[in-house]
């Protein structure tokens, strides 16, 4: 990994020497058993460019994410990548395992690779995908790459957990029209039409360049498939970007397989990080992301409180009354509130 100064963080400390640990600690982390340790190793977080892929099945995301850490290496960056998984329905765990297709980065010192399931997550992430990130950060790695689960339409979240968004297309899937509705399109940072050498890649390119064309870039934040709408106190809107500075989403063509048009790929993504940085970008994006994070967590020790303090005999109840009819399920939730 790059050199750095010695943390005084024993966690941290521990991370950035031993890969084992690293695992450990993101064991921990999908388990939820890794509070102290989080709060140890936040501080030495922010520094990692995080890249999110995302496409439907068949697109080459794994491929592409292959090359791509391959391509950053020679470049003597370290690389963390988290491929998020369908979840096993017998075990709890990853299905696939894309670290199976990633096995020529194996044994490269420079590369941690880690799968993880969604564990019924929507969205394409899994829940504790953001801590594991911070968990690659804090170890020191230069790019941290996420590749979604591969469901189409609803990996909107990665927007909100990535700095740079890839989104994967390929000619000949018969997803065009998949890709121009509203969601999936609109939150690539980068567009890449994979496998490229295949029939049909100008038309893939050209439709894709069409719908760029037809609409406008605005600065949004995307949230179990919702854009969001901020609380007042936060800035909506950056004084630094109008519509004719923002970044215009590129359509870039590769053959992850071979190799062609990674490096173009790879300028693209340095190129999108210095606008993020020298827009100010960057930091009203994090800010967002830091203030939907505190509001989804307090929502979720809120629910996790009031669901522990409720008598299961009133709770039963109250389902029974509303199976009758007696009450709706809106008042049902007034009256537990009240009652807590």
């Amino acid at each position: 990994m790059s050199e750095q100064t010695e943390p005084s963080s024993p966690v941290v400390r521990a991370i950035r020497a031993s890969r084992r640990e690293l695992a450990r600690l993101i064991t921990r982390i999908e388990n939820h058993a890794a509070g102290d340790d989080l709060a140890a190793l936040y501080p030495f977080t922010g520094r990692a460019h995080v890249i999110g892929v995302t496409g439907a099945p068949g697109t080459g995301k794994s491929s592409l994410v292959n090359a791509l850490a391959r391509h950053f290496r020679s470049q003597n960056l370290t690389i963390g990548i988290i491929a998020v998984d369908p979840t096993s329905p017998f075990s709890g765990g990853a299905v696939l395992g894309d670290r199976i297709r990633m096995r020529d980065l194996a044994g490269d010192p420079g590369v941690f690779i880690r799968s993880m399931a969604t564990r019924g997550s929507l969205g394409g992430l899994a829940r504790a995908t953001g801590d594991v990130v911070r968990a690659l950060d804090a170890a020191g790695f230069d790019r941290v790459l996420i590749e979604t689960v591969g469901a189409g339409q609803s990996e909107v979240d990665i927007a909100g957990a990535a700095h740079t968004t890839l989104v994967i297309e390929a000619p000949g899937l018969g997803d065009d029209v998949q890709a121009i509705k509203a969601g999936i399109l609109e939150i690539a940072d980068i567009l890449v039409v994979n496998k490229a050498d295949r029939p049909g890649v100008e038309l893939t390119v050209r439709a894709l360049r069409a719908m760029l064309d037809l609409g406008h870039r605005t600065e949004r934040i995307a949230h179990h498939g919702q854009i969001m709408e901020l609380p007042l106190a936060l800035p909506t809107t950056n004084p630094q970007v109008d519509e004719a500075s923002a970044w215009q989403t590129p359509v870039v063509q590769t053959i992850a397989t071979s190799g062609d048009g990674i490096p173009d790929l790879a300028d693209r993504i340095a190129a999108h990080r210095e606008y993020l940085v020298n827009s100010g970008t960057l930091a009203l994006r994090e800010r967002r992301r830091v203030a939907l994070e505190l509001a989804e967590r307090l929502r979720e020790a809120l629910l996790a409180r009031l669901l522990a303090q409720a008598d299961p005999a009133a709770l039963s109840a109250l389902v029974d009354r509303v199976l009758r009819r007696e009450i709706d399920p809106a008042s049902a939730a007034q009256s537990l509130l009240e009652s807590g």
